[in-house]
């Protein structure tokens, strides 16, 4: 059974930084394929994906909105996927969520919120 728990949200000022942290069970980095996205939400709107990299290799791609200011990586050895995310602006005030793709299924975590404010 796959399973994605993230951690690492929060209050932060605009301009600062937080580091997501999605840790994956059920499945490991080390074997086969698979792609790795973070997703974020906000009420009224359809959750849109900012980052992703693939498994294995470290191809990244991200959305114009946040390229150049977010980094996803992962940790092969602790089966981590993060989402760095730096000079945080107002409107990536959002409930973050972790997507896994593996042997053709999806999985979700269950959120961390990120709010962004004075």
């Amino acid at each position: 059974q796959v399973r994605l728990v993230e951690s690492g949200g929060g209050l932060v000022q605009p301009g600062g930084s937080l580091r997501l942290s999605c840790a994956a069970s059920g499945f490991m980095f080390g074997f086969g394929s698979s792609v790795m996205r973070w997703y974020r939400q906000v009420p009224g709107k359809e959750r849109a994906v900012v980052a992703v990299i693939t498994i294995p290799g470290r191809h990244t791609v991200y959305s114009d909105s946040v390229r150049g200011r977010f980094t996803i990586s992962k940790d092969d050895a602790k089966n981590i996927v993060y989402l760095q995310m730096n000079d945080l602006k107002f409107e990536d005030t959002a409930v973050y969520y972790c997507n896994a793709h593996v042997n053709g299924a999806t999985f979700w975590g269950q959120g961390t919120q990120v709010t962004v404010s004075s």
